[in-house]
């Protein structure tokens, strides 16, 4: 016997029970996922390679979900701002990273950052591949890579070159580069494309995604010294690679790949690599991202984190033989 609980109380209380316990009439039941807009956090400014490429598999994961795809630029720190504020979001899937891979597997031998990419963000899919392209001002710069170091050597650390910023792929060439050659030039980061201040004779060097750069390479408005990728890539056949100019073995890349806080259900990692991966295979969106010299790559979660937990002791070492400065 129950004291001061009556026989009609409590069969109230068990019919409660039993509807919270009844198929499909669970309070925690979640409509499918997406039910609502996405947000896509890029780390890099509007129009940079890192941008312009979200922008193409949001258009298409909206198509696919039926829900707005809202691309979220949160520049700064190479990436790592933007990649922070996914790290720190609710395991949802409600908040996505177009990763690039300046700051999850760069930036975390240069300097401490409030999160680490293999414990707080969970690997999607690792997409894009490009290599980046060093140039000069068509006037005022060296004609040919020869030339620069030449230059660089008469005038150490009188020369400066641009990138999209501290710890970006780009950086890693130019000082690469630097420490390969036995030459010293100053680097000047940007929060995003230096094209215009190349163009324009404020920097005699700069050195940004084939992308972004190959396009006025073949305007004649810069003029390309050379490409970061080991062999000759699809986006500028005719610039000859760092490693054919006196340089064996040199190479620096950037990827991209999608990423999400850690926790995210494995079914919404799934549905999201599924459509980053019919992107992948669709010929018309094959040529466009082709045009934009970008190298298609479709690996899994599991890829993807081993990529990046092989790459942040590749780099580091380089950064250490390099002499990068790093704030750890």
């Amino acid at each position: 016997m129950i004291p001061s609980l009556s026989r009609r109380r409590l069969m109230a209380g068990t019919g409660l029970l039993a509807a919270a316990s009844a198929p499909g009439r669970s309070p925690r039941a979640q409509p499918p996922w997406p039910s609502r807009p996405v947000r896509l956090v890029v780390g890099f400014t509007a129009g940079s390679a890192t941008d312009v490429t979200a922008r193409i598999f949001a258009q298409a994961f909206g198509q696919a979900w039926e829900q707005p795809v809202v691309v979220d630029n949160v520049s700064g720190n190479s990436g790592a701002i933007g990649t922070d504020r996914v790290a720190k979001a609710a395991p949802d899937g409600y908040t996505l990273l177009w990763a690039g891979n300046a700051a999850i597997t760069v930036l975390p031998a240069m300097q401490a950052l409030p999160f680490d990419p293999l414990r707080d963000l969970a690997s999607i899919c690792a997409t894009l591949a490009m290599a980046s392209v060093i140039f000069a001002n068509r006037e005022s710069g060296p004609p040919t890579l020869g030339a620069l170091i030449e230059a660089a050597r008469a005038r150490p650390g009188g020369l400066a070159y641009g990138t999209p910023g501290v710890g970006t792929p780009q950086h890693i060439a130019g000082e690469m580069l630097c420490h390969q050659a036995g030459i010293r030039m100053e680097h000047v980061p940007y929060r995003g494309a230096n094209l215009a201040d190349v163009m324009s004779g404020v920097l005699p060097i700069g050195i940004q995604n084939a992308g972004a750069a190959m396009p006025l390479v073949r305007e004649g408005r810069l003029r390309g010294l050379a490409v970061t990728s080991s062999g000759r890539t699809v986006a500028a056949p005719e610039l000859p690679t760092v490693a054919e100019q006196g340089f064996p073995g040199f190479e620096a890349l950037s990827w991209f790949g999608l990423m999400a806080p850690a926790g995210t259900p494995r079914p919404i990692i799934d549905k999201v690599r599924a459509a980053a991966l019919r992107v992948l295979a669709d010929p018309e969106q094959r040529a466009r991202l082709a045009q934009l010299g970008l190298d298609p790559i479709g690996s899994t979660p599991e890829e993807m984190q081993a990529r990046i937990a092989a790459d942040i002791p590749k780099w580091g070492r380089v950064i250490a033989e390099a002499g990068i400065p790093t704030t750890r």
